[in-house]
């Protein structure tokens, strides 16, 4: 594939006068516009737009002015953030009379003031519900390495347009996995932060309580700078207004001196193909951990997650399914409409278990500060197919991707998705998992990792 220069390369190869951010725009374009096609990543290219913001950029340089430190770096979005000009369709049929949003979601805002250029709008899940990208209105998005196989989802777009080289980063949402799933299946860096960190302001939710942004990079010096880039309190999301921001990029050289790192036993020790296993190992081994710790009662707090997640998600789209039924995603429909009969002593007896659950993770950070576990059970699967094996039991194929993700989004870990890739073999992703706004030490876990040459993209 295709591998275009880094962001902070492109950027400083712009700043330097090396290259124009608008050649480096209609670069893209014209890739996006020759390959989509086969690889359907994007559902909307904004061009024109896109040609307007590298002039500028072009402009500020020639004045003397500093553009940011992504200048002129192309970007995308899930189709899910707001783009002003641009419906915001979140994967659905039914979004697409909407009238354009009116501005940009703060995610985007920010971006575009360090200089980077947004190109387009990505697929996904309908309304982010899946880990497959396989959508029945916008079409299935295949993971770059085989065509043949998924890109995970529900942010598949998003993780599948940086596999492929089309731009650098990119961003997705994770409710119960969707930036760690396809970051694993696409051997990417997904971060999905800690719960309020970064700004959902003008994304569309699915599940309010578990929803995250995020990036995907190629580079994790990428990942960190995007991050830094988006973070701040914005009013305009209720739950990102308690922190000022927390740069992870100086982190990047620090090494892992004084970390306490561990691994995950029991629920995220089973059921792993043996690739899966081998790689883990060999991060531990890499680690030089000795220790293994066991979250209580995990599988039930996947299955809170799970009840949470249905519950919250049918309640946004009931009327929806009382008067357009048919206008959605046949997949995703059966499952909102499964939500919507839960009873609500169900989805209370979940919210019981949350606090529970989350106050015996807190109390398993007062004396380890990173822990490692897989992020997939397998590498990407056939397009096709629809069961996963766990442990000799099969399963169905789509929550179960989710198996490793759900327990940890359910409580706002921050958590960093590291791709490894080995030859001969598709990628797979481990995660880093931090308590809630230690993202810094999830940096210098991931970047120790690489210089040591044991995390491959």
């Amino acid at each position: 594939m295709t591998q275009p220069p880094d962001a902070l390369a492109l950027a400083a190869a712009i700043k330097a006068g090396k290259l124009s951010a608008s050649t480096v725009v209609d670069a893209t374009l014209a890739d996006i516009a020759t390959r989509n096609p086969s690889l359907n990543c994007f559902t909307a290219v904004t061009a024109e737009r896109a040609r307007s913001q590298a002039q500028a950029i072009d402009n500020a340089i020639a004045a003397g002015q500093d553009p940011g430190p992504l200048a002129g770096v192309p970007f995308a979005v899930k189709n899910l953030f707001d783009i002003q000009g641009v419906t915001t369709v979140a994967g659905a049929k039914l979004n697409q009379s909407n009238p354009p949003a009116a501005q940009d979601a703060t995610a985007i805002a920010r971006l575009q003031q360090a200089g980077a250029v947004l190109v387009g709008a990505l697929n996904m899940d309908e309304y982010a519900y899946g880990f497959v990208t396989i959508n029945a209105h916008y079409g299935t998005t295949p993971n770059p390495h085989d065509p043949s196989r998924m890109a995970g989802g529900s942010s598949g777009g998003s993780a599948a347009a940086v596999a492929a080289g089309l731009v650098p980063f990119s961003l997705g949402s994770d409710t119960n996995g969707s930036i760690r799933v396809p970051a694993s299946l696409c051997g990417l860096y997904g971060l999905k932060p800690t719960y309020g960190r970064l700004s959902r302001a003008g994304a569309y939710l699915f599940s309010a309580s578990l929803d995250h942004v995020g990036p995907f990079a190629r580079s994790l010096a990428d990942l960190a700078m995007v991050y830094d880039m988006m973070q701040g309190p914005d009013p305009a999301d209720p739950v990102c207004t308690q922190r000022s921001p927390d740069f992870v990029t100086p982190y990047l050289t620090e090494g892992i001196e004084g970390l306490r790192i561990a691994r995950l036993g029991g629920h995220f020790d089973r059921g792993m193909e043996p690739l899966v296993r081998d790689i883990l190992d060999d991060v531990a081994g890499a680690l030089a951990i000795a220790t293994t710790v066991e979250f209580p009662e995990t599988h039930r707090a996947r299955a809170a997650a799970y009840l949470i997640t249905a519950c919250e998600g049918s309640q946004l789209h009931l009327e929806r399914l009382r008067h357009s039924p048919m206008d959605f995603d046949p997949a995703t429909r059966d499952r909102f409409l499964a939500g919507a009969m839960i009873p609500a002593a169900w989805y209370l007896q979940a919210q019981r278990l949350r606090q529970w659950y989350r106050d015996r993770v807190r109390e398993v950070f007062q004396y380890v500060n990173v822990l490692i576990a897989p992020t997939t059970p397998c590498v990407a699967p056939p397009l096709d197919q629809t069961t996963l094996d766990i442990d000799g039991t099969t399963y169905p194929l789509r929550p179960h991707l989710g198996f490793y993700t759900q327990p940890l989004s359910f409580i706002g870990l921050p958590v960093l998705s590291v791709p490894i890739h080995r030859p001969g073999h598709l990628p797979v992703g481990v995660q880093l998992i931090a308590a809630p706004y230690q993202e810094a030490q999830l940096f210098r876990v991931a970047a120790w990792l690489a210089e040591k040459g044991v995390v491959r993209r």
